[in-house]
């Protein structure tokens, strides 16, 4: 190691935290604005077109750079790709707060995707790079689950308790003081770091890559509206699809490509990565369809909806770690398969519920969702090796970001 990165790996668990912090935010972004969606269609005057796409804008614009992001923090520096990621972020969070009209608004929260591109592969690609361990990989990619897993169902929570103190663009605001804590220690804690195998960009396999994701996840979007089956939707998917193809075979054919696609050939990482995709497409399609529930099945006001999926939160965060351990003592396997089949089991029961279900029975039964996937996930991880990390994690986050907008229209 050199003499920044011995510092660092001195204080990894506190690097550890600022990068917890970074991801929280960008998580809780994905969420944080659902409960706020009747405040938004009042005071903006919002069509139900436009409330899906302050929504759905944010995921777009993440899901469609993110190997973009993740590529050029592999070139120029993952330290200054996180700092630029969330300098972004908070100047369009501030700005998009004031926003007058509808339209102004989807724009601001499609630009905070540009700085969440940037943080959300930095992050666990600067996690595996410094915990060289096995055992300490593990456990900090367990409590990096677990902190994204809290911040999936605490975003409700958050909004729903400034919505009832503050004005809606409060749920905005509230991302500038975890900018500012995060930029502050990660200036002096993060150490510069960067893949040495990659000395050129590859323009044409980022836009290729753009081109496929976000068209594919434009197409899950605005499929419901036009019809799964309707020309707009095949024509949005061939697309999606001849674009993929092309940058696969494009990524085949370089030295250096944005993606290592030969990395699919090991069936412990491609089905790794998919599980990852599975439970998080589960998880965020839940948190969404659970917050609506509350508050127009229910009739909850904002903060008793974010009140009501804190279990949901606390699950997630307290099974994490004891998932890193369980691995050790029975193995990735059983401990990945477990979380799928809890998580199926919590589906099932969630899908009984109904308007006059009672809260402490199939509701909170229904929580089984959220611990299951923060068993699993960082265990699926721990089967990517650490050289290479950004380019292996990249692929695992774009497969999350992929399939995490499907979930938005019910």
């Amino acid at each position: 190691m050199n003499t920044s990165m011995d510092k660092a790996y001195a204080r990894r668990w506190w690097v550890l935290v600022v990068l917890n912090l970074s991801v929280f935010l960008v998580v809780v972004d994905n969420l944080i604005v659902n409960v706020a969606l009747p405040t938004l269609q009042r005071e903006l005057n919002a069509s139900t077109t436009g409330l899906q796409w302050i929504v759905d804008s944010y995921s777009l614009v993440f899901a469609g750079l993110l190997l973009a992001g993740g590529g050029l923090g592999d070139r120029f520096g993952r330290k200054g790709a996180l700092q630029i990621g969330l300098a972004v972020f908070a100047v369009c969070s501030t700005i998009g707060a004031f926003s007058d009209t509808t339209g102004e608004l989807i724009f601001w929260r499609g630009a905070m995707g540009v700085g969440a591109a940037l943080v959300f592969p930095a992050t666990l690609a600067m996690i595996t790079n410094l915990f060289v361990d096995p055992v300490e990989r593990a456990k900090a990619i367990g409590i990096w689950s677990a902190v994204s897993g809290m911040a999936v169902a605490f975003g409700p929570l958050a909004g729903g308790f400034l919505l009832e103190h503050f004005w809606w663009g409060s749920v905005f605001l509230v991302n500038l003081p975890i900018v500012v804590i995060a930029l502050a220690f990660g200036a002096f804690l993060i150490p510069t770091s960067r893949d040495p195998g990659a000395h050129r960009i590859d323009v044409v396999g980022i836009v290729l890559s753009v081109v496929a994701v976000a068209t594919l996840v434009y197409t899950v979007i605005e499929s419901p509206h036009w019809g799964w089956g309707s020309a707009s939707s095949n024509v949005g998917f061939a697309v999606a699809v001849v674009a993929l193809f092309v940058f696969v075979r494009w990524e085949l054919s370089r030295d250096e490509p944005l993606l290592d696609v030969s990395f699919f050939r090991n069936a412990r990482f491609s089905a790794a990565t998919g599980s990852i995709g599975i439970a998080f497409f589960c998880l965020f399609g839940f948190t969404f369809l659970v917050t609506q529930y509350f508050q127009f099945v229910r009739g909850y006001d904002t903060l008793s909806a974010g009140l009501h999926t804190l279990p949901f939160a606390v699950g997630a965060g307290v099974t994490a770690p004891f998932a890193a351990r369980a691995a050790l003592k029975f193995g990735t396997k059983r401990v990945v398969t477990l979380g799928l089949l809890n998580m199926s089991i919590g589906f099932a029961i969630v899908s009984q519920v109904n308007a006059d279900s009672a809260y402490w029975g199939p509701v909170i039964r229904g929580s089984r969702p959220s611990p299951g996937s923060s068993r699993h996930c960082p265990q699926a991880c721990s089967t990517w090796p650490a050289n290479r990390s950004a380019r292996r994690t990249r692929w695992s986050v774009v497969r999350l970001r992929l399939l995490n907008p499907s979930s938005r229209r019910q």
